[in-house]
């Protein structure tokens, strides 16, 4: 499948077919930076790795393994890692986070944003409480690695959608004072092109739930060559091993090759199968055409709803409109069946391909008036 550029008759033909199961909800759907909504053969994925568990019992490994190594492969390809090893599985980002931070020897200083996703923020605070590091946190446009031994940052905000500009020059200075980087890009990949060689990042976090439509569990964490042949992180178990179904047990362990060395134990294998169907149609679409699909979508609602913020190239793939009464926005936008959320005082938009021009002047004039009756209260 290839279209020169998207569009909505072209997506119509081609792509929502693909996604009759999810499209048959009745409702406008605009939630897609929260959780994506999976492809048909997502479901087909799972069955044919559950059926290999039902028909060979532990002879099922040998399938489980290598949709576990597609997963890996198709994220690097993802996000230009240099090589699929560099791809760790995880049940979750915050699992990612945990296992550099153990890998950090004795109390190491941590620099951080006050923006980061609730998870992220408290492990690290969590962490702090238990007297394991030193923490710094400061506004994210004012980020700096200045005393810092690993640097904590999102590449795009997760509530207001807004791009860290200063990315490229923080990486150089942080590695400049000898500093670590691990960059959360939960709400960058799959929606804006991401080069971590190029950016040089010794570590970043995400995973399949939004934009990739893998559903939760299809997670990740990078680790860059070089280090992830030189760092070791107790977070570890018998799949970190060389030779994992030998049992042996040698003095001192002896590890596996690369990136496996950052494996752990027994792995949830179903997590890889039910990521493969978003990551290959992501990969297949083109991030670059598709953030400019994005970008033309926001730009929409930006027209049709006055005072909306992020539809510019310097925010992610939603939109967000600032408001005390977001939270109560969203239920009521969900009562007449348009699919939104709110993360404090900002009401989140996000439309993505399965999206039509109806629905998002739809979604539209549904808000616009419930804002006019809030003002004439």
């Amino acid at each position: 499948m290839s279209a020169p550029i998207l569009d909505e008759g072209w997506l119509k033909s081609h792509v929502w077919p693909r996604f009759s199961r999810a499209l048959a909800r009745q409702e406008i759907y605009l939630a897609n930076h929260s959780l994506g909504r999976p492809p048909d053969r997502t479901a087909e994925d799972l069955r044919v790795a559950v059926d290999a568990w039902y028909r060979d019992l532990d002879g099922a490994w040998k399938l489980w393994l290598e949709g576990r190594e597609k997963f890996r492969s198709l994220t690097a390809r993802l996000l230009n890692a240099p090589r699929a090893d560099c791809i760790i599985p995880k049940a979750s980002a915050g699992q990612g986070l945990r296992a550099v931070l153990n890998a950090l020897p004795g109390k190491p200083r941590i620099a951080t944003s006050d923006g980061e996703f609730d998870s992220i923020d408290f492990i690290l605070r969590v962490y702090r409480e238990q007297d394991r590091l030193e923490l710094k946190i400061m506004p994210w446009h004012e980020m700096t690695a200045a005393g810092a031994d690993l640097v904590v940052l999102s590449t795009v905000m997760f509530r207001t959608g807004e791009l860290v500009r200063h990315l490229p020059r923080l990486i150089h200075d942080a590695h400049a004072a000898r500093a670590l980087v691990l960059l959360d890009v939960y709400h960058h990949a799959g929606v804006l092109p991401l080069d971590l060689a190029a950016l040089e990042a010794d570590f970043a976090i995400g995973g399949s739930y939004k934009y990739l439509r893998g559903g939760p569990g299809a997670c990740w964490l990078y680790v860059r060559p070089g280090l992830v042949e030189s760092m070791r992180t107790p977070d570890t178990g018998w799949f970190a091993k060389k030779d994992v179904f030998s049992y042996a047990r040698p003095e001192p362990p002896e590890f596996g090759p690369g990136g496996d060395a950052w494996l752990e134990s027994t792995p949830p294998v179903l997590g890889c199968f039910q990521a493969l169907a978003g990551l290959e149609l992501t990969l297949e679409l083109g991030v670059e055409r598709l953030r400019s699909y994005s970008m033309a979508q926001k730009q929409m609602l930006a027209e049709l709803l006055p005072g909306v913020d992020g539809a510019g190239k310097h925010h992610g793939a939603f939109v967000t409109l600032k408001h005390r009464d977001a939270v109560a926005l969203a239920t009521e936008l969900g009562k007449q069946g348009v699919k939104v959320d709110a993360r404090g005082e900002y009401l989140r938009l996000c439309p993505d391909i399965l999206n039509s021009r109806a629905e998002l002047e739809g979604a539209a004039a549904t808000l616009r008036a419930l804002l006019e009756q809030k003002t004439a209260r």
